[in-house]
């Protein structure tokens, strides 16, 4: 299904590739954020919970298989890709409040670079800028961050990274990959 279309008439879609979090992850994730008891901001609904690996904007439809294939071709990690969200920030400029790991695993770096690299030709990816791994937890959030009365601790072990669709504020799987190769 298309979301959108462009002033030419031309089909889009708002495209990001992400590791999803599991249901448990998911439920665990959103425990934590009630217990801050924020009263600033737009909570993301859970089913929304993920960590970004590389934002692409709109993307003409007609893309998408040739985006697809690229990725296909890609070399992986060859294992799951372990990551710790354990700080909890608030990206100003964003107005975002995020759960972000205290250290990027190389395999992680590896794999964003790796999109990166296999989008070039196909001029789809939006200004190259550093990568920040983070789960967002609220947008539109102003202010300091909330103690926490726990430290966040969340471990991600992703054995499976995907590309999704952002349709009225929510994320649609449209394909996905393992991290192992095989």
């Amino acid at each position: 299904m298309v979301q959108d279309v462009r002033p030419s008439g031309a089909p889009f879609k708002r495209l990001f590739f992400a590791l999803a979090l599991p249901e448990t992850q998911r439920r665990a994730v959103a425990q934590w954020r009630r217990e801050l008891g924020l009263r600033a901001g737009k909570p993301v609904p859970a089913e929304n919970f993920h960590v970004t690996l590389l934002f692409l904007g709109d993307v003409d439809a007609a893309q998408v298989p040739a985006l697809c294939a690229a990725v296909d071709g890609m070399t992986r990690p060859g294992a799951p890709i372990r990551l710790l969200l354990d700080r909890l920030q608030v990206w100003r400029r964003a107005g975002a409040l995020v759960l972000e790991p205290g250290d990027t695993p190389a395999s992680l770096r590896q794999l964003v670079y790796g999109l990166e690299q296999r989008l070039l030709p196909l001029a789809i990816a939006e200004q190259a800028r550093e990568y920040r791994p983070h789960l967002t937890l609220s947008r539109d959030f102003q202010g300091q961050p909330p103690e926490a009365a726990q430290a966040p601790e969340f471990f991600l072990n992703a054995r499976r990274f995907g590309l999704y669709e952002s349709r009225k504020d929510r994320y649609c799987p449209l394909a996905e990959w393992p991290l192992d190769e095989a």
